[in-house]
């Protein structure tokens, strides 16, 4: 007697990198997915530009002491609390840029993100190839070398989770913190299935 499996197939997790790999992963996975369940179940990984070694970059850190927590704004009514940590300054492309880097205050109480630095940008292929709203980048305190410098990778960049699902509430890029030039790294713009 012959029996079939009628087991489904697993589809790869798709990624050409170690982090893309690992953000299409939990978007796969239903316990951590920000995408509707309509989405997810069509999701066969996340858009990004092709990895580029020239949008790795050193940045100095300047550290702003005693900076006042500010209520930031979101997509929704709810403004989580923040502090500038500091100004990121740095040389890409032949371009001198800054960026200020913010620290959530919430997540100071939380283990598991407490060590967590948040950089929100804009750049110029903000609302055609990228989200309009702009991208994320985190950092960790350990990344910060002594003498003040860490590594900025824009291509682990990646999309509030208010692109996929609007039950969710994000934080809104200042518009201090726009870069006057293509970042083709990084996430790309969600496209609904």
């Amino acid at each position: 007697m012959f029996f079939s499996c009628n087991s489904k197939d697993k589809r790869p997790i798709v990624g050409k990198t170690k982090y893309q790999k690992k953000l299409n992963a939990s978007f796969k996975d239903a316990t951590t997915s920000p995408l509707k369940k309509r989405d997810r179940k069509k999701f066969e990984g996340l858009d990004f530009f092709p990895v580029d070694s020239s949008f790795i970059v050193k940045a100095q850190l300047i550290r702003i002491e005693n900076a006042p927590t500010f209520k930031m704004a979101t997509t929704t009514d709810r403004k989580p609390m923040y502090k500038e940590y500091g100004i990121l300054k740095f040389n890409l492309k032949g371009q001198d840029f800054k960026l200020t880097i913010y620290q959530s205050q919430e997540d100071l109480n939380d283990e598991k993100y407490k060590d967590y630095l948040f950089i929100p940008f804009t750049d110029n292929t903000s609302g055609e190839d990228s989200y309009g709203g702009g991208r994320y980048m985190d950092v960790m305190l350990t990344d910060i070398k002594t003498d003040n410098t860490l590594e900025l990778n824009f291509n682990n960049t990646y999309n509030p989770y208010c692109v996929y699902n609007d039950l969710f509430s994000c934080p809104l890029t200042p518009k201090k913190n726009h870069l006057d030039i293509s970042i083709k790294a990084g996430i790309k713009v969600f496209k609904k299935y």
